[in-house]
């Protein structure tokens, strides 16, 4: 049957991208724009995240203009608004946002986000009947997508959402370059990496040559500290070179002698509309003691938003091509309140749509890293977790200094 239209003509689409920035945002708005032009709909874009949604709004048209999925961050801009009354903001300003999809005759909501935009987006499906599709995104990779790991004809629970191949590709080629510099002055240096409440960018940084980590699913009481020193001090006394780096998570729950409990490091008091402080400072804490413990000289290095900033790296332009292929699976059946997720962690060649499938956009939830991929007694990321990385980065390739002098002794 002939169809004279295309499906969708007359409707309008919006998209609007909320919280962290990640390498891969643009790209989304680019696949998903490019898919929903397609079947017919006028796109929108909305600024700033959910705040372009309150007052008078702030709409921008993506139908026939040149889009640069390639160009990292989002285009749209960000904000971690809440619609919802939160302890920062008690008034509820959904009225506002329900006000100005109607003012704009927007039919469709597209929101790109992890557990807090998107989980703002579902309840306005299930309170106020707005067909929404959530799209994932954080480079933190804790997002519950249930894509499943084979390995070793074990099938274990995964995550894989754009932004993060990109980001753990910052992180290794980050940690690769500060071996220079370790060696040159035969330190520890302790890398942190963002991951509030899981360590999957944080087991990255091996990719780069760092040997021993610390993640947010392993507290750091008073007993590991002490099992952690002595490492530390062995595998730093055993390099050739005398050195290492030590990635750890900026949510490590470290224990405080001087409080007497365990407690993360903020660097700023102050919560964001979602109730989120912001962390920081943990690198400094553990270099200190470290010194101090072990007699071996330890810096820290913050590698703060170098991993949300930067180009779509490959791996990550082609995952959101693929999930947005989904999405107009879910836009033809008009399933609304649903995320496309990658079904199974699958190498590059792999990323097509058969790959896919959806979840619930209420959900999704937060899911931490396996035990599988870390072994908390020796403080390592396991072969596991790096057959996990190989299906999405290709190994960095690092030059080593290989030379070893002979020692001049005086005649």
């Amino acid at each position: 049957m002939r169809l004279d239209n295309k499906l969708f003509k007359g409707k309008t689409l919006a998209i609007l991208s909320g919280g962290g920035d990640t390498p891969a945002i643009n790209s989304s708005i680019e696949s998903v724009r490019n898919r929903a032009s397609m079947l017919g709909f006028k796109v929108y874009g909305v600024r700033k995240g959910w705040k372009g949604l309150l007052g008078e709004g702030d709409i921008v048209d993506l139908t026939h203009q040149p889009y640069d999925g390639w160009y990292g961050g989002t285009a749209l801009g960000s904000s971690r608004t809440n619609p919802f009354p939160s302890k920062k903001n008690p008034e509820s300003r959904v009225p506002q946002v329900l006000q100005n999809l109607k003012r704009y005759k927007i039919d469709v909501l597209v929101t790109i986000g992890g557990d807090d935009t998107n989980g703002a987006a579902k309840r306005l499906y299930e309170t106020e009947g707005i067909p929404v599709i959530g799209f994932p995104k954080t480079i933190d990779n804790d997002l519950r997508t249930r894509t499943m790991h084979s390995y070793q004809g074990e099938e274990t629970e995964a995550v894989l959402c754009p932004g993060f191949p990109s980001a753990a590709k910052a992180i290794a080629e980050f940690t690769g370059n500060l071996k220079t510099t370790a060696e040159s002055h035969q330190r520890i240096i302790v890398l942190e990496v963002m991951g509030r409440d899981a360590g999957w960018l944080t087991g990255t940084a091996m990719y780069g040559g760092a040997q021993l980590g610390l993640i947010p699913e392993v507290p750091m009481s008073r007993e590991r500290k002490e099992l952690f020193f002595e490492l530390v001090k062995e595998t730093y006394l055993s390099h050739p070179k005398k050195c290492l780096i030590i990635p750890v998570s900026e949510g490590v729950r470290w224990f405080d002698e001087a409080k007497d409990k365990l407690d993360v490091v903020y660097a700023s008091s102050e919560v964001d509309e979602y109730g989120h402080p912001r962390f920081g400072g943990i690198s400094g804490v553990i270099a200190s003691e470290i010194s101090r413990r072990t007699g071996i000289e330890a810096r820290a290095q913050i590698s703060g938003y170098y991993a949300r900033a930067g180009a779509c790296r490959k791996y990550d332009r082609r995952l959101t091509m693929t999930l947005a292929d989904k999405v107009v699976d879910l836009l033809l059946r008009e399933e609304y309140g649903q995320m496309p997720v990658l079904s199974k962690i699958v190498d590059y060649v792999e990323l097509e749509e058969f790959n896919t499938s959806s979840i619930d956009m209420g959900d999704i939830g937060n899911k931490p890293l396996p035990d599988l991929y870390y072994d908390a007694e020796r403080f390592r990321f396991t072969p596991a977790y790096d057959h996990f990385l190989n299906m999405v980065l290709q190994r960095p390739r690092y030059t080593d200094f290989n030379y070893d002098f002979p020692v001049v002794i005086p005649q």
